[in-house]
């Protein structure tokens, strides 16, 4: 029974997108640190914050 090497990259690639979309399923159900994200951003002009302290456009900076 001779297997050809094109029945091999077949089996592969399957295997790998069935990986892939179980992976895809389990970040979907919780991804790390989401919440976090969420609370990073600035509710008024939707930015992402870095550090502690205001936006820039809460304080009147560029932007």
């Amino acid at each position: 029974m001779r297997v050809s090497g094109c029945n091999v990259i077949i089996k592969a690639v399957t295997l790998f997108l069935i990986a892939m979309g179980v992976l895809a399923m389990f970040g979907k159900l919780r991804f790390p640190g989401q919440r976090r994200l969420k609370s990073a951003k600035c509710l008024r002009c939707g930015r992402f914050r870095i550090g502690k302290g205001p936006c820039a456009c809460e304080k009147g900076g560029r932007g």
